[in-house]
């Protein structure tokens, strides 16, 4: 009988401690449990620790980047400094605080043709931050039913697929988009998205002349530095990322927030 009632205290202060858990995680935030993982690139094949850390459901949308400018002038579009973000951001607003004729269509679609420098400036006002690089892919290696999807082949495959399909004309909702092991939506198959440190692997001018590691990540020598040749959309990712600038925009470039816990 004692046995039974310590057995049952036991039993409640568990379920107590998760309702807890689940109350303090912050609003369409979600919990990726830390691992390790093998970078794409790195200097050995060392698995690299990631710790636990809070990750946004969803990337950022136009209505709540909106929100944002509205909050807060200066990242407006027509008072963006140059040096912050290039002659492209917002481009398809109508205005500094319209989505224009179609906002109907796009507002809850991942907002893109912004900087390095508003992403970051978005997630700081949050509270939060950007994903590190290594946060991210080691998120997006995630499936639906597997947190390590590396060796799933279809995972690759569909993923494969994903990325060589043209743009839409309306970017789709971000709560429409591909839902992976931990609640993440979009993390592939809707746009790319800023990192914090996306310029770890930056080449400085012409790859082929680079005389650094750097120069692996391009041309036919870019699957030579690479630990798994089979994650070909994490190759193009890292080559992407490589080839911005901070104050960079693109028409299918957005981003989510990220927090430390």
């Amino acid at each position: 009988m004692i046995f039974h009632r310590l057995f049952l205290l036991i039993l409640l202060v568990g379920v107590c401690c998760n309702v807890q858990a689940q109350k303090s995680l912050p609003k369409n935030m979600v919990n990726v449990k830390g691992g390790t993982f093998v970078p794409l690139y790195g200097s050995d094949s060392i698995p690299v620790k990631v710790k636990t850390f809070l990750m946004d459901v969803y990337p950022v949308t136009n209505a709540e980047y909106l929100a944002f400018v509205n909050k807060y002038p200066k990242w407006r579009k027509s008072a963006v400094k140059k040096l912050f973000a290039d002659e492209n951001y917002l481009k398809k607003w109508d205005g500094d605080l319209s989505l224009g004729p179609n906002a109907a269509k796009i507002q809850n679609s991942p907002v893109v043709n912004v900087s390095w420098f508003s992403a970051k400036a978005y997630c700081e006002c949050q509270g939060k931050r950007l994903a590190t690089v290594e946060e991210w892919e080691y998120a997006a290696l995630a499936s639906e039913t597997k947190a390590n999807a590396a060796n799933d082949a279809k995972f690759y495959q569909r993923s494969i697929e994903w990325y060589s399909k043209p743009n839409p004309a309306y970017l789709p909702p971000v709560k429409e988009s591909f839902r992976n092991y931990y609640g993440l939506h979009g993390m592939i198959g809707l746009v790319w998205e800023w990192t914090q440190n996306f310029n770890s692997a930056m080449v400085v001018g012409e790859s082929r002349a680079d005389v650094t590691m750097d120069r692996q990540l391009f041309c036919g020598s870019g699957s030579d530095g690479a630990k798994d040749v089979k994650n070909y959309v994490a190759f193009m990712r890292y080559a992407f990322r490589s080839s911005l600038k901070a104050n960079y925009t693109v028409a299918n470039l957005g981003f989510r927030c990220a927090k430390s816990i």
